[in-house]
């Protein structure tokens, strides 16, 4: 017997506890004046300001206005004047027209709506607020105002624990040193944090910056970007998978599938890591750098392990490190270093002996030239070769058509350029040379080999046409088959032609491909849920007695919600006073 009354008891308690969780908590109210009117607003309070103002309070909120009309069975009021409504500490909003359901807890402004966070202050003109999803919404226009910029958007979504406001449609972040133009954009007041989704814009004095998908920090004004995302400064574009900038520092970086283009020299520069810094005008680029100077007749390719590039676009100067290859229409050449100073037209081919003594090498047509360092002379207008000199045991060597090869070798070389193909070659101190002779008939007759103070060497169509010897010390024509095969070459002669260069897939032969960092990309948004509930027919957000056509609560992509102001309540005093009157003459007859 004492099993089942027990079990009774239990139930009946947590069906009283139940019944009690689930009661709707009444919305309380305080009013200088408090008078109805069932003409105008059956079954509701009319409550009026004399010398404070009319007061609600429910669960957690509190409203402050001047008038209001208060339907207390549906738990319903709608406020008029110098509204002010308060969530805790965190959370405040002045109108000049509001209503709110005490049962959905759901919240609507109008007029001059401004809602204030520590960090943020919202306005617009018409604002809903679900106090159980902890959500504002607009879709007619809003500002957001943060310590550091300005946002604006047509339609905005703000989550209060979060600290997030989402913006959709028209959003623009103004600031004093950039504005930003997004599809959609995601702002985290407390940290500043903005995410770009959609074709974004970010446009100051020295820079835009475009980008698909991207992460700005607008207190600390950096971000990075990420799918078809580019930087446009003054002189250059910045293009990569992925791209970080800081405008504070004026410093950009890029990775994996980078292009830098030079918009003023027609240059452009390609690898998969590059840094550029805007105020020093510099770029540095690495892994499969390529530097490419782009013109209509004659375009210079330049590959190394690092390229870089400084100055100012009158007085840009190329620099590559280490494995540096080049390459022309009709030249091509090797060396371990690289410096290439535009406003002068000299390009330099350096031997740095990182990897030992390994000297620079050009090719042009069957000629290979070597030295201790190479310089071409270009004309800086024409861009056009002039002329090289090549310092220190310079070596020049001709592959002949019978196999053997030509040579030249001494102190310092000269060349001389016409429309880029050399004509003549001057070489100067200590010279020797070694040649395979024909006659008049292009027949072999044997090999030369002859000593002299210089010589002169002059082209036709890249091949060796005359040689001129100047205070010769000796020579000697010897038929070939008296030349020994072992004297063939001369001291330090060393053959490369299987090195040249051909095309521009040549410049990479023998090279790994680098390894490309996993770019970490940025997810798009949740879609977050609709913002209104579907409802049924007679279970109203707000109340039937709300000014809002049930329509306008409903999901939809915007509208600008404009009303005709109502009867404001302090009009109804004459209705009032015949009350007052009316109750006056009852009590009398009573």
């Amino acid at each position: 017997m004492i099993k089942p009354y027990f079990t009774s008891l239990l139930f009946i308690i947590l069906f009283s506890f139940s019944g009690y969780a689930q009661k709707t908590q009444e919305i309380n109210y305080d009013s200088d004046r408090t008078l109805k009117n069932e003409e105008r607003y059956p079954g509701a309070l009319i409550l009026s300001k004399v010398e404070n103002q009319v007061y609600f309070d429910h669960d957690g909120i509190e409203v402050w206005c001047d008038n209001a009309v208060f339907y207390k069975e549906a738990n319903f009021f709608k406020a008029y004047g110098n509204i002010r409504m308060q969530q805790g500490d965190s959370v405040s909003m002045t109108s000049n027209y509001a209503e709110y359901n005490g049962n959905t807890e759901f919240a609507f402004a109008s007029g001059n709506v401004s809602m204030r966070r520590p960090q943020t202050t919202l306005e617009t003109d018409s604002l809903f607020f679900d106090r159980i999803k902890q959500q504002a919404y607009y879709r007619s226009g809003g500002t957001v105002r943060d310590t550091a910029s300005v946002l604006t958007s047509r339609i905005g979504r703000y989550f209060m624990e979060e600290d997030k406001y989402s913006f959709i449609s028209d959003v623009v972040v103004t600031n004093p040193e950039y504005t930003i133009n997004s599809e959609q954009l995601d702002f985290y007041s407390e940290s500043g944090h903005a995410y770009l989704y959609g074709p974004s814009t970010i446009v100051s004095e020295t820079s835009t910056v475009y980008c698909e998908r991207g992460f700005y920090d607008t207190r600390e004004d950096r971000g990075h970007f990420v799918k078809n995302s580019r930087i446009d400064y003054e002189n250059r574009i910045l293009k990569g998978d992925s791209l970080y900038f800081n405008r504070e520092n004026s410093f950009a970086s890029a990775t994996n599938n980078i292009k830098v283009i030079d918009t003023i020299n027609k240059s452009r520069v390609t690898g998969h890591y590059a840094e550029v810094y805007r105020d020093k005008d510099s770029v540095f680029i690495t892994k499969k750098a390529l530097a490419a100077s782009l013109q209509e007749r004659d375009s210079l390719f330049i590959h190394s392990d690092t390229i870089m590039i400084t100055g100012k676009p009158e007085k840009r100067i190329i620099r590559g490190f280490y494995n540096v290859r080049i390459l022309k229409e009709d030249m091509s050449g090797k060396s371990d270093s690289i410096y290439s100073n535009q406003e002068t037209g000299l390009t330099k081919l350096i031997n740095l002996k990182r990897f030992g003594d390994k000297k620079p090498v050009l090719w042009s047509g069957s000629n290979q030239m070597t030295g201790d360092s190479i310089h071409l002379q270009s004309n800086p207008k024409t861009e056009q070769l002039d002329s090289l000199r090549v310092f220190e045991d310079a070596f020049l060597i001709q592959k002949d058509s019978i196999d053997g090869y030509n040579q030249v070798k001494g102190k310092v070389l000269i060349g001389l350029f016409e429309d880029n193909e050399i004509y003549e070659v001057n070489i100067d101190k200590n010279t020797e040379t070694l040649n395979y002779m024909r006659n008049d008939k292009d027949e072999f007759i044997g090999i030369n080999k002859a000593e002299a103070s210089s010589i002169k060497i002059l082209f036709e169509a890249k091949e060796i046409k005359d040689i001129y010897y100047y205070n010769q010390v000796n020579g000697k024509l010897t038929p070939e088959a008296d030349f020994p095969p072992n004297s063939r070459k001369l001291n330090g002669f060393n053959w490369r032609g299987e090195e040249r260069i051909l095309d521009k897939q040549m410049l990479f032969e023998g090279e790994e491909e680098p390894e490309l960092i996993k770019i970490k990309g940025i997810p798009l948004p949740d879609e977050p849920d609709k913002f209104f509930d579907e409802r049924e027919k007679n279970d109203p957000l707000l109340d039937k007695n709300s000014r809002l056509n049930p329509k306008v609560l409903k999901n939809r992509e915007g509208d600008s919600l404009k009303f005709k102001n109502e009867v404001p309540v302090d009009k109804l005093k004459p209705t009032e006073e015949k009350e007052k009157e009316n109750s006056t003459q009852q009590n009398k007859e009573g």
